[in-house]
């Protein structure tokens, strides 16, 4: 894939980054020679595009994302001048059967290769450090999504960038739906921001937005579910265009679990 053809993410902001790398947190410059899977490791996530079959969106494993050389496409690539993990997901685009919106999002996995399904209790923690290049309405960057347990399919939360530079916690009221928002935190579009979306004790999210922390219960009706963490660009917004969307570079992200 020629990069270069790629639209331009803004240059003022990101460059010379340091790179959080997934393995033990150590800080290392990221090479913008190199896909993705050669700056993060990327053995521990799962990568979903918009681009498929209807209904069905192309996933991409994690052994194919892994390394220097790993997959990298439109949609999912390495920024050639900071480095930054970027994200792409226009308005139109392959959605899942639940979503009326299109992703380049990654999903957490096992490093065994099988799918991430943790219990609430103990303690889960995803930190990023990113920046939103460009979004039509608002743009989701990072979720606690439910997995087995029930028949539910929603996200226990989401967080979303809006075009105004608002940052909003979106909690769910129960897993048969109804979210409830709360504005966190307010970045100005293009700039660098971090965030820790973190549950503790069985039963609280701790949220910390540029190091400002919040703290929300979960309803005891989400207690039958595991989860799993997702991040990257997930669109909130749809239309027929392909050239409107969102756009996300993420300079650092780790998962802990304990």
């Amino acid at each position: 894939m020629n990069l270069s053809r790629l639209p331009a993410a803004p240059a003022a902001a990101g460059l010379a980054l340091a790179l959080v790398l997934l393995t033990g947190g150590s800080a290392g410059a990221a090479d913008p020679g190199k896909a993705p899977g050669g700056n993060f490791d990327l053995s521990v996530w799962q990568l979903q595009e918009p681009v498929g079959s209807p209904g069905s969106p192309t996933t991409i494993s994690s052994s194919r994302l892994q390394g220097s050389n790993g997959y990298q496409d439109a949609y999912f690539y390495t920024d050639t001048r900071d480095g930054a993990m970027t994200f792409w997901a226009p308005e139109k685009g392959v959605t899942t059967p639940n979503s009326n919106y299109a992703r380049s999002e990654l999903r957490e996995m096992n490093r065994d290769g099988s799918a991430a399904n943790w219990s609430l209790g103990g303690s889960h923690r995803m930190n990023a450090t990113l920046r939103v290049v460009s979004v039509t309405k608002n743009v989701c960057v990072g979720q606690i999504h439910l997995g087995t347990g029930g028949s539910s399919t929603k996200p226990l939360l989401e967080l979303y960038y809006h075009s105004n530079g608002d940052i909003v916690l979106g909690t769910e009221n129960s897993p048969s739906g109804g979210q409830t928002t709360r504005t966190v935190g307010h970045v100005s579009i293009g700039k660098t921001w971090t965030y820790t979306i973190a549950v503790s004790g069985g039963n609280t999210i701790d949220l910390t937005v540029n190091g400002s922390t919040t703290h929300y219960g979960i309803p005891s009706s989400f207690n039958q579910y595991k989860q799993y963490f997702k991040a990257g660009s997930y669109n909130q917004s749809s239309s027929d265009s392909t050239t409107n969307g969102a756009r996300v570079a993420f300079y650092g992200l780790t998962v802990q679990h304990g």
